[in-house]
């Protein structure tokens, strides 16, 4: 619709019109209706917004509320931190420093879950022989922490699989909308943290 992008459903942003002909983010793509799909980045949003790319796309008016990037941020942040809480009652991640070490260095992380607010030195300490692995970077450690029931928490480990694949999908789109570096990928031996896809 703005950039012609063609990426999996999954790594864009779903928007439906409402009877009200109000835009309604559906991050779930469950929503009935004509799907107005986004490549999830804070200016293609704002060019589809200023340039009335969804009424266009709607055929039609459609009302956009104001707070369009704060709502979608939060309800990203919210689809995190609700996938954190899945994978805790389903057994698929470990956190604290000991733990998620424990993942890493045994094979068993698919992905790696830091706080931005932890310490960096730390940061960079546990993820020492971690190749390989992408690095989710978009929570507070308070926020962190409340996803699993604790204060504060700094180090997560996600075992391989779909819940895996959908945080690390949902950090993305995040991480577009907020306007972040996008979430980070280990490569091979001295090559430091890269950007993922680069």
């Amino acid at each position: 619709m703005v950039t012609r992008d063609r990426l999996p459903p999954g790594r864009m942003i779903r928007f439906v019109v409402g009877p009200d002909r109000v835009l309604i983010p559906d991050l779930a793509a469950r929503l009935p209706g004509r799907g107005i799909w986004l490549r999830p980045a804070r200016d293609v949003l704002e060019t589809a917004r200023t340039r009335g790319a969804f009424a266009r796309a709607a055929h039609g008016p459609v009302k956009l509320p104001p707070d369009l990037l704060p709502m979608l941020e939060d309800a990203l942040l919210r689809r995190v931190a609700d996938g954190l809480g899945l994978a805790r009652r389903a057994g698929q991640v470990v956190f604290g420093f000991s733990k998620t070490r424990e993942w890493i260095t045994g094979g068993r992380a698919g992905l790696i879950v830091q706080a931005v607010d932890g310490s960096r030195d730390e940061r960079s300490r546990i993820l020492s022989g971690a190749r390989g692995l992408p690095v989710l970077a978009v929570m507070t450690g308070e926020r962190l922490g409340a996803a699993f029931g604790r204060d504060h928490v700094v180090h997560a480990a996600l075992a391989p699989g779909a819940l895996a694949e959908r945080l690390l999908a949902d950090g993305e789109r995040y991480a577009g909308i907020a306007g972040l570096a996008a979430p980070m990928s280990l490569g091979q031996p001295g090559d430091g943290l890269k950007q993922a896809g680069a």
